[in-house]
């Protein structure tokens, strides 16, 4: 059986449909508010069966160059290509640079792991810089003091899928000679004036993971902006070697290149992207939707100095990833979570600052104050969004909110 967070699935029987309920969910529902739910269009395993029909599994066959062909649409960018994860690309990246031991790259420390692990795998040094008060995103006006001889890239990350300051981010690359590499994990869908995100740095990457908009369950892209990668990037992905030119008939065999790995996702994944990528459009707008509610209906509790909802710039068009809400300093937002626990609501908080982890202290190194960081770690709160939550739950979700607050103060 295969769930839809509608409240109904589809089984595959004998090459047809029928639908099926999604016991499972309705479960789910009744325990409460989840966090998040996975999407489905309804499409994937028809499409998943039909890729088995081709005979053609492993990666890019006509599902993936589908996926390829919609991003690159998409994007605008000259080259996208589908990898198994988000990580995947930035560490497709982090070769193409040829980044080397003792290199710095600069990024937030408020970011997933990977973001840091890609550069850090070819023996780089992460220096992380604050973020905007604002965006939780890299602070543009940071960057330029913390760039030395031996800066090779810049990694702004797009939190929430609301676009960093990219025009003066991508001219401080350009003045120092130092490479913009675009992690757009969250950012699918989401522009900055006019632009796809991913598509303003040299390389960009997306993130096709369960807990984003358009999902495959694991997956990413890699978005090669300067042509002068695009070979390489093909090389790299296919296990250092030039096989994808083997199968263009431009080579008579394929041989090993330069170090790579086998970057490529199956198609059975490309085949359940396919779906999602269909139906993109309408599940952003719906996300859209639920975003807006809630900044509606939680305008209140801002203007009373409760929590800070999200700010989206002046030439950012978001994606509503999520929302999210940064408790008032002095609450505890412990509390608040074990507050919305016990009324069984899916909020969680996000990631904990690199430069205080372990690895970090050990790997990275900190240019400044980290003040706005880790005051917004410590005070940010996800709240429940996913396609199938409905105005009753969102209501729910908001008033047990502004009671914890007031019970945590």
């Amino acid at each position: 059986m295969f769930l839809l967070p509608m409240g109904e699935g589809h089984r595959l029987s004998s090459r047809h449909w029928t639908p099926v309920k999604n016991e499972a969910y309705m479960i789910q529902k009744r325990r409460g508010i989840p966090f998040n739910w996975p999407y489905l269009t309804g499409r994937e395993i028809h499409y998943i069966s039909e890729a088995h029909d081709h005979g053609h599994l492993a990666g890019d066959g006509p599902f993936t160059r589908n996926c390829h062909a919609w991003l690159e649409a998409l994007s605008g960018s000259g080259m996208v290509r589908l990898t198994h994860s988000c990580t995947a690309a930035l560490e497709m990246a982090a070769l193409l640079l040829e980044i080397q031991p003792g290199d710095e790259v600069i990024m937030p420390s408020f970011t997933f792991v990977s973001t840091a692990n890609a550069f850090v795998l070819r023996g780089a040094v992460p220096v992380f810089v604050d973020i905007r008060q604002d965006t939780l995103n890299l602070d543009e006006n940071l960057i330029e003091d913390a760039i030395t001889s031996r800066t090779r890239a810049i990694v702004p990350v797009h939190y929430a899928g609301v676009a960093c300051e990219m025009n003066k981010i991508v001219e401080i690359g350009r003045r120092h000679g130092v490479a913009i590499v675009e992690d757009a994990a969250q950012g699918v869908m989401s522009k900055y004036h006019g632009r796809a995100l991913g598509s303003l740095g040299c390389l960009g990457a997306y993130s096709f993971h369960e807990t984003k908009n358009v999902i495959s369950g694991e997956g990413g892209a890699l978005l090669v902006n300067d042509p002068a990668f695009q070979q390489r990037a093909e090389i790299i992905r296919e296990k250092g070697t030039d096989r994808s030119r083997f199968f263009r008939g431009e080579v008579d065999k394929y041989t090993w290149q330069e170090p790579g790995s086998s970057f490529l996702p199956s198609e059975l994944v490309a085949a359940f992207l396919w779906a999602q990528l269909e139906k993109a459009s309408e599940i952003t707008e719906t996300r859209l939707a639920s975003w807006a509610r809630y900044h509606t209906a939680l305008e209140g509790a801002d203007k009373q100095g409760l929590l800070r909802r999200p700010v989206i710039p002046t030439g950012c068009e978001h994606n509503a990833h999520m929302y999210y809400v940064l408790l008032s300093d002095g609450l505890s937002r412990g509390r608040v979570l074990e507050f919305l626990r016990e009324r069984a609501i899916g909020a969680v908080f996000h990631y904990v600052p690199l430069h205080n982890s372990p690895a970090g202290q050990r790997l990275g190194r900190v240019h400044g104050s980290m003040t706005v960081t880790e005051s917004s770690a410590e005070r940010l709160l996800r709240l429940p969004l996913w396609i199938g939550i409905t105005r009753e739950q969102q209501d729910e979700v908001v008033d047990t909110i502004v009671e914890a607050v007031h019970a945590a103060s």
